[in-house]
């Protein structure tokens, strides 16, 4: 029920908690004071209660403990409207909870009292340390807790990097601490934490020590190595080999590094030095060889600048002979310095013995490099062989189909083509490239020599009448001397 108008005026008059007025009393501080009173009245019953402004600052009406941050904030705004009064120095403590995180009375702040009858400062109690302890207990902001990436073990630090979420590698600062990490980066068979994690131990270790620790994981120094390739770090990479006892694997790396260079004398002084680096016997060789044969193209290409033969005027150079491969060479060398007697760097001879080419590789290709040029005499030179009674006879060690299709690309005349297609042993083979070639005697003197007249007679057809195969055909066809066998 609503009480009546005097009723409301003498409760309000009479309660120590006022009504909302639009008056500029100070609210706040109004507060404060009801707030001291509520304290004394819990405390001591008889606490004589006065105005003393030492008294207000010594509580805040929140309940917490003068100092507090919470605290601080609303007494500042207090002690501006207050210039007069005395404020109290800042504590420095940790962040604190929200009130309503907390569930600490104001009462409870003032519990466990020696002296039940005496009051003491709010500033003593805080300082007190066996009154502290009923203070609320401040919540670890989330860095400190397991999601912090500064207090990870190395198993959850590694089970973070898998799945992509944020780590530091930082905090793993001994010696045991960074090899715990590395034992577990390869326990879980992922090559991109294992990457990871050794190239912090690269960038944190040195390298006697990380050499030395690598020895004993075998698929931790595989991972280092390849990275080494990778990001082409070749003197560390020697290193790590040379402290491994790898040697030959050492060699190759070093000499792996005259890619880098470009000047051509600058490289053939390199692969010199590369000579007595601890090579298998195959590699030195081949090391060796490729020494010989960048001196000798340095000589070649020295010489051709300056020559004025013809066919250099006839076929001009496309490109430089430097850096070759050895075939290459050979080509070049059998196209321009043909017939050259053995004892030039250039001759074709010479090449093939100083680089031990074999005799297929040399056919093959002084083949291609005389056909080039139309030289059918240096074609059929190539092939030409006299036995013990001086007899010259063809012998291909490539087979003489193949010869027959080198000179086709060469765009062969049809005599030549057919003079090597006769040559080919097998009748199969040789009329399956004379069909492909178009060899019209050669096709019908193999049908005749098979005494096919069913094929003959077919092949007849495809050819223009009144031609010269045409009407041989006509006359195998009409002789009565062969036994055909359709």
């Amino acid at each position: 029920m609503t009480r009546a108008k005097p009723e409301d005026d003498e409760y309000w008059n009479s309660s120590k908690f006022k009504a909302f007025t639009f008056d500029d009393e100070d609210d706040e501080f109004s507060r404060l004071k009801e707030s001291k009173r509520a304290v004394n009245s819990i405390l001591v019953g008889d606490y004589d209660d006065d105005d003393d402004e030492d008294d207000v600052e010594r509580v805040s009406w929140t309940g917490e403990p003068v100092g507090s941050i919470s605290w601080s904030v609303k007494e500042t705004a207090s002690s501006i409207r207050s210039g007069s009064e005395q404020s109290f120095p800042k504590i420095d403590t940790t962040p604190s909870l929200s009130k309503q995180g907390s569930g600490y009375s104001l009462s409870s702040l003032f519990k466990a009292r020696s002296k039940p009858g005496a009051f003491q400062s709010f500033s003593e109690s805080f300082s007190d340390t066996s009154t502290r302890t009923y203070a609320p207990e401040l919540r670890k902001p989330r860095s400190d807790g397991k999601d912090f990436v500064s207090d990870l073990s190395p198993e959850e630090t590694v089970r973070r990097m898998q799945k992509g979420r944020a780590f530091s590698l930082e905090k793993f600062r001994s010696l045991q601490d960074k090899l715990l990490l590395l034992d577990e980066a390869v326990a879980v068979y992922d090559g991109n934490v294992i990457t990871a994690v050794l190239i912090y131990l690269k960038r944190s270790l040195s390298k006697e020590i990380l050499f030395r620790e690598l020895m004993a994981r075998d698929v931790a120094l595989r991972h280092y190595v390849h990275y080494l390739k990778e990001m082409g770090e070749q003197k560390l990479l020697v290193e790590l080999l040379k402290a491994l006892g790898r040697t030959e694997d050492m060699a190759l790396i070093q000499y792996k590094e005259h890619l880098n260079i470009k000047d051509e004398g600058r490289r053939r002084d390199f692969l010199k030095s590369c000579l007595s680096l601890p090579f298998s016997h195959d590699d030195a060789t081949l090391v060796q060889d490729h020494y010989t044969l960048l001196e000798r193209q340095i000589i070649i290409e020295a010489s051709d600048k300056k020559a004025g033969a013809d066919i250099f005027k006839k076929f001009p150079r496309k490109a430089s002979i430097l850096n070759m491969p050895i075939i290459t060479t050979l080509y070049y060398s059998c196209f321009y310095h043909y017939g050259e007697s053995e004892g030039t760097f250039s001759s074709p001879s010479n090449i093939r013995k100083t680089f031990r080419i074999s005799e297929k590789q040399y056919i093959l290709t002084a083949l291609g490099a005389r056909a080039k040029l139309k030289s059918w005499f240096d074609v059929d030179s190539l092939f030409n062989t006299k036995n013990w009674l001086g007899y010259t006879k063809k012998r291909s060690p490539i087979g003489f189909h193949r010869v027959v299709d080198i000179l086709q690309k060469n765009s062969a005349p049809v005599q030549v083509l057919q003079e090597y297609v006769n040559l080919i042993d097998d009748p199969e083979i040789k009329l399956s490239v004379a069909l492909k070639y178009k060899c019209h005697d050669i096709i019908i003197n193999t049908y005749r020599d098979l005494k096919d007249r069913q094929q003959l007679t077919v092949y007849g057809e495809k050819l223009e009448r009144g031609s010269v195969e045409h009407r041989k055909i006509q006359e195998l066809l009409n002789s009565g001397q062969i036994r055909w066998k359709n």
